[in-house]
């Protein structure tokens, strides 16, 4: 595989005849040890002076391990390096490849010094530079790692060299060179006087070396850009004058240091390529750069990977507009009501603050009111706003800001938060947000927790990437108030009133939502808010004689089925039916024979009429009747294979008992027929053997442990997922 690297654009406060100073380096220099020696092989200058070519061979004394030499067979690896300067358009060009060992090994340099295209007294520097280990005695991993790292070191070391040789020319009392001119005679710095010594003679190996070791030529290289990267670091902090002159699809490196943060010389490189690719290739907008880093940290900085999911997400923000939700999309007032989260100032570190009480939130209320959509659009409106904040903050502290935290608060947390079919929204949710807002979280702060805990977080965090771990602080109970709390991570006059602070925070103190706000999946879908998911809820109308049922086939004997359904209108009764044999391809709307339709919902039959209960059927579970506006969860763990039939049947008024004779209610309902008499919004799941084994383990946990820990570690198990990623 082919290593390579890219530059960002290094700028140097000074006129390119003074970084010129650059050539003082040869035919040796102290401060690149491995730098051994170097000779001149070819050269030659234009007529009227303004072009100097010249050819040299250089040595590397490289840093590997003896057996490695040893086997390679030389002590020293040779490079060539091939340097034009343009005295007229104020340019040097440099290219560098191995000598040694090229038949297995090509390392290809090249390095660019230019005046800046803004400012004629600065300078400009790029490098760009390839590894191709095509076989190494079987040590190819060993050698490219070697390579690497050497090379990522020397490109660092380059900004030293070039400040210690102005230093030196300002000690000599050189401050100005004057530029060249069609009449002047090519001026040659003068040599430095402290490391003045006579060339060195080079070690003497076989032109044609059999072997040799590819990581010189990476070192080699890293030592000429050393020399050639640096200069004195932009110290303003006006993103003007940072990216003052540098073209747009470039990238500097001053800029990438106030504005990105701190990255090794290979993590530079690979944002700059990635960056470049996009522009080259992506026909939408192009993201902004901290959003392609975070892609790259997401992949720990795999191009391939990064440029996979990048583009992915990419094609998702433009399918569904997300650059313009925050412009575009405003919260229902349920969510500005009974949403128990909301961003709250910053962290001592200037991260924004995002607080949610999770404790105090009705999940399966907002799924039910809102849907998942609406919930996901706001879930994402929130991370767009949390990206906005970073930026401003950046601004605003001085240092780059890229993530955000989030402080949970857990208390009021209970066994409704274990609700199936929420949790599964959830992940969902998280699913879509994990993929489009990596490494946005830098860290979670979980309050008031059970006491127990922090033993099931011993226990889970083994399992827990490192990284994701450290990002995790949790507190028992009160312990947040007391040394090493919260006051470490956030100032004393911005903790929230309801934790003991005396800051007002706005964030909604959350509570039941009235189940007069549910609505149904048609309901729902006709407000034409689908994105991303669909409803994992399904609606059925039930009509006097006319049941809705739902199979579901089993072919492992100890699965499980489990269900979730809201009685919307009526009364209605719940049943389980097994059967060995398959019905018939269910008929679906009796009524409508009769000219009378189901608005709004699924009705189907499965049960044939000529099936006799007992002997083509039979009860698995005893009849449950359910009132309007209750809301049932439950479970059946299979006993044989075969066909499973659930069924919400419309629930008959018991007849008076004096007279025998139908009640008032029940004859109007006839009288009615023509409208839906009872609603269901049903969600179900098969759960596998091994999951239910896994089930049954979870319920021992809270039997031990107590519900409301058997929910935290579920919970902590979901910030797990998405830790480096999102904010609900």
């Amino acid at each position: 595989m082919v290593q390579k690297y890219q530059s960002p654009v290094r700028v140097y406060k000074h006129p390119f005849e003074l970084v010129m100073a650059y050539e003082r380096r040869f035919p040796t220099c102290h401060l690149i040890p491995m730098f051994v020696a170097s000779d001149v092989v070819d050269e030659e200058t234009s007529e009227d002076g303004s072009t100097h070519r010249i050819e040299r061979r250089c040595a590397l004394d490289v840093d590997a391990p003896r057996l490695l030499k040893r086997i390679a067979g030389v002590d020293y690896v040779y490079f060539i390096q091939k340097n034009t300067l343009n005295r007229k358009e104020r340019t040097l060009h440099i290219e560098s490849h191995n000598e040694t060992f090229s038949n297995r090994v090509i390392i290809h340099e090249t390095c660019c010094y230019s005046v800046h295209p803004e400012n004629e007294e600065w300078t400009c520097f790029e490098q760009t530079a390839s590894l191709d280990i095509k076989s190494f005695f079987g040590f190819e991993s060993t050698v490219e790692k070697i390579a690497m790292k050497q090379y990522a070191s020397s490109i660092k070391k380059g900004k030293e060299i070039i400040e210690f040789y102005l230093k030196e020319l300002e000690d000599e009392g050189i401050i100005h060179v004057p530029r060249w001119t069609p009449s002047s005679l090519p001026l040659a710095l003068p040599r430095p006087t402290s490391l003045s010594t006579s060339p060195p003679v080079l070690p003497k190996l076989p032109v044609s070396p059999t072997v040799s070791i590819p990581l010189p030529a990476d070192a080699k290289d890293s030592a000429s850009q050393d020399a050639k990267q640096d200069s004195v670091a932009l110290q303003s902090d006006s993103l003007t004058e940072i990216l003052a002159g540098t073209p747009e699809d470039k990238l500097d490196a001053d800029y990438i240091k106030r504005y990105l943060g701190d990255l090794t010389p290979l993590q530079e490189s690979c944002l700059i390529r990635l960056r470049k690719w996009l522009q080259e290739t992506h026909k939408g907008k192009i993201p902004k750069d901290e959003h392609i880093l975070r892609f790259l940290r997401a992949r720990d900085f795999n191009m391939d990977k990064a440029r996979e999911i990048l583009c992915q997400s990419l094609t998702w923000r433009k399918q569904h507009q997300v650059d313009y939700l925050l412009e575009t999309w405003t919260s229902p007032q349920v969510l500005q009501d009974y949403y128990t989260g909301g961003w709250h100032h910053h962290d001592r570190d200037g991260r924004p603050l995002y607080i949610l009480r999770l404790g105090q939130m009705d999940t399966k209320g907002l799924v039910r009111a809102l849907g998942e959509e609406s919930l996901l659009r706001h879930v994402l409106s929130i991370n767009e706003e949390g990206l906005r904040r970073c930026e401003e903050n950046t601004k605003v502290f001085g240092r780059p800001i890229s993530c955000w935290t989030c402080l949970v608060d857990l208390e009021g947390l209970n066994m409704r938060h274990l609700w199936r079919p929420g949790v599964k929204a959830l992940l969902r949710i998280i699913e879509v947000v994990e993929a489009n807002y990596p490494e946005t979280l830098g860290r979670l702060l979980i309050l008031r927790a059970p006491r127990v805990f922090p033993v099931l977080w011993t226990l889970v965090s083994p399992f827990i990437d490192e990284n994701t771990r450290k990002k995790f602080l949790i507190y028992a109970g009160n312990d947040y108030q007391g040394p090493g709390g919260l006051v470490d991570y956030i100032d004393k006059e911005i903790i929230p009133d309801f934790l003991g602070g005396e800051c007002m925070c706005e964030v909604p103190e959350g509570g039941l939502v009235p189940k007069s706000m549910y609505r149904t999946a048609e309901e729902l879908e006709n407000e034409d808010v689908r994105l991303w998911t669909e409803t994992i809820y399904q609606s059925a109308s039930i009509f006097k004689g006319a049941p809705h049922e739902l199979l579901i086939e089993i072919i492992d004997a100890s699965s499980v089925i489990t269900w979730d359904f809201d009685v919307c209108k009526g009364d209605v009764v719940f049943n389980i039916y097994h059967s060995k044999r398959a019905p018939q391809a269910p008929r679906k709307d009796p009524l409508g024979a009769h000219g009378i339709t189901s608005p709004g919902g699924n009705n189907v039959q499965l049960i044939d009429k000529s099936w006799t209960l007992g002997q083509d059927y039979s009860m698995v579970e005893s009849p449950l009747t359910c009132k309007e506006g209750e809301s049932v969860q439950g479970s059946h763990l299979t006993r044989w294979p075969g066909f499973y039939i659930l069924q919400w049947k419309f629930h008959n008024m018991p007849a008076c008992s004096a007279t025998n004779l139908p009640r008032v209610d029940d004859v109007l309902a006839t009288l009615q027929v023509s409208s839906h008499k009872c609603k269901v919004m049903y969600y179900t799941e098969v759960l596998g053997s091994e999951d239910f084994r896994l089930v049954t383990v979870c319920v021992s946990v809270t039997d031990f442990c107590g519900p409301a820990s058997f929910v935290i570690s579920l919970y902590v198990s979901i910030f797990c997922h998405f830790s480096s990623s999102v904010v609900l």
